[in-house]
């Protein structure tokens, strides 16, 4: 099971989605998120953060240690972390589940008038989001590849 929380970046600004697999971590695991507006100052430290598209994750490593114990043979790391879900976006990037939705309302309408077209429509959005999601530099996206 997979859990939706939200986190407010240090300066406020910004807001990230993020799931835990496994209701594993808890939410204290994120020490602090920092948005692509706070992130340029900061000083990056990768034996405690991760780094998306110019978001920041910094991850309690004490918590994560704690943890860790619960999961057969895995010594985690923040990369690990992030890229293995137990605390990642919930979704493709920190905003992308109320960004989709708002997407796939459009198509919705289609499938109220022709339901094939619909199916090939969304089929293909699908594809070329997540290329431009990759263009774009979202880890996630190009963890696919």
């Amino acid at each position: 099971m997979c859990v939706d929380h939200k986190k407010i970046c240090v300066c406020g600004q910004g807001c990230a989605s993020l799931q835990f697999r496994d209701e594993i971590m808890p939410e204290e695991t994120v020490e602090n998120i920092y948005c692509p507006a706070c992130s340029d100052g900061i000083r990056f430290e990768s034996d405690t953060m991760i780094r998306d598209n110019g978001w920041v994750i910094k991850y309690d490593m004490d918590i994560v240690r704690l943890m860790e114990q619960k999961i057969p043979a895995t010594k985690l790391t923040p990369d690990k972390v992030f890229d293995e879900g137990y605390c990642t976006w919930n979704g493709i990037y920190p905003g992308d589940q109320t960004d989709s939705i708002r997407e796939r309302e459009e198509l919705v309408k289609l499938a109220r008038t022709d339901k094939r077209k619909y199916l090939e429509e969304f089929k293909s959005w699908g594809i070329r989001r997540m290329q431009r999601l990759g263009r774009e530099g979202w880890r996630k996206a190009n963890e696919r590849e």
